[in-house]
């Protein structure tokens, strides 16, 4: 590309599309494992405790959020192209190793691949998107980028709980991520192109950059809208962790088929990924903070309705409740940091928030399998649903609004 780079979305649809259908891949490597991973720990590996049995979402989840952190400032530092690619060939042997594990150990090794995998191409196609939408769309972006994902990871969900049902739980069920791997690797070494330059084209001259360190604890702590948005997208994941890891073996244990299963593991990121098509936008519109809370407090609702239903009408409900109310805070959240984070840092602390985002997999997978393990399932998704109603009240009492609209 020569010349100034251009921002927006209309000016650079091609690479944005192709960053939208790269993000596609991403999630379908994470939605290989949303239903028959926890599945393969109970029958294949014989893994009784849930805390056990949720390991490889910790070590996933773990890995992912320092990675996070990392992609970020390499982003700033390298570029954004050459993270992408690094990503995707560490996440080549993912689905191999899934296949070939004779232990547990071989599944947690293919987690710590994939939380990298995730890390750095996930992040870096969000912080892609952001660099050439510019300010005015960012809410319309993030909920593409998002939705993209996400609906791979329901499509794939299903896909992966069907294949199961046919052919097993090994190795059908994970050729769709070798598939993935190789033609996210493909894509994003012949075909994406750079975009640090529109990001400083954004940032112009009127702004200094931060030291990693102030950026870190501006994020994490000290600006009000950022904590507010690491903490409340860290209490998101964690309540995703639980959905991921004890969600399945819940519905199992009720007496429902691997088909069934599949169709509530994939109904929820489903409902999040289309939705995130209308909250995205509708946050450039009408603002992010009341997006943010009012879609915590709906996820707490859903929660308790898991919790005390048992049937599969009940969760069809209450799985499609989880899923709107993750849409309204998922991409919502990234644009609030887009919005206050200035280009020429902008990266650095994406990569931040989504630290304390994707640690709350971990989180999740250690504070469920516990409770799980000690008082039962049930009661793992009551604890969980009060932590999201509280992060709810947090950000609407901490957080302002960030659109820039309300700066006029």
């Amino acid at each position: 590309m020569t010349g100034t780079p251009q921002l927006g979305l209309r000016a650079n649809l091609a690479q944005f599309s192709l960053l939208v259908a790269v993000n596609a891949l991403v999630g379908g490597m994470l939605g290989q494992e949303r239903v028959v991973l926890p599945l393969l720990a109970e029958r294949t590996f014989h893994l009784t405790a849930y805390t056990g049995a949720l390991t490889f979402i910790l070590a996933f989840g773990l890995v992912k959020a320092l990675t996070n952190f990392f992609a970020g400032t390499w982003s700033d530092r390298f570029g954004r192209k050459p993270v992408l690619v690094a990503g995707w060939l560490i996440g080549l042997p993912v689905p191999l190793l899934l296949i070939w594990a004779p232990t547990w150990g071989w599944v947690i090794a293919a987690n710590v691949l994939l939380g990298v995998n995730q890390g750095l191409t996930w992040s870096t196609t969000v912080i892609m998107k952001i660099d050439l939408v510019g300010p005015a769309r960012r809410g319309l972006a993030m909920g593409l980028n998002e939705a993209a994902g996400y609906v791979a990871v329901a499509a794939t969900a299903m896909a992966t709980g069907y294949l199961a049902d046919a052919y097993g739980l090994r190795p059908a069920p994970f050729l769709l991520g070798v598939a993935y791997a190789a033609l996210g690797l493909g894509l994003s070494t012949l075909v994406v192109r750079e975009t640090r330059a529109h990001a400083l084209q954004e940032a112009g001259t009127t702004h200094h950059g931060l030291t990693t360190r102030a950026v870190f604890t501006r994020t994490s702590f000290t600006e009000p809208a950022l904590s507010s948005a690491s903490q409340a997208g860290l209490v998101n994941n964690l309540n995703d962790g639980l959905a991921w890891g004890l969600f399945p073996i819940l519905f199992t244990s009720h007496g429902l088929g691997l088909a069934k299963v599949g169709l509530l593991g994939a109904l929820y990121p489903a409902v999040w990924g289309f939705t995130q098509l209308a909250t995205g936008s509708l946050s450039d519109r009408i603002g992010r903070k009341w997006l943010i809370a009012g879609g915590m407090l709906l996820q707490a609702a859903a929660l308790a309705l898991v919790a005390v239903s048992t049937n599969f009408a009940g969760w069809i409900v209450a799985v499609t409740a989880l899923g709107l109310g993750t849409a309204a805070v998922y991409p919502t959240l990234l644009a609030a940091v887009g919005d206050v984070a200035q280009p020429t840092w902008r990266a650095r602390a994406v990569g931040v928030y989504r630290l304390w985002r994707d640690g709350g997999f971990a989180a999740g997978a250690l504070l469920a399998g516990t409770i799980a393990d000690l008082w039962g399932i049930p009661t793992a998704i009551w604890t969980v649903a009060a932590i999201t109603a509280i992060s709810g009240l947090v950000v609407t009492l901490r957080m302002y609004e960030t659109h820039p609209r309300s700066f006029r």
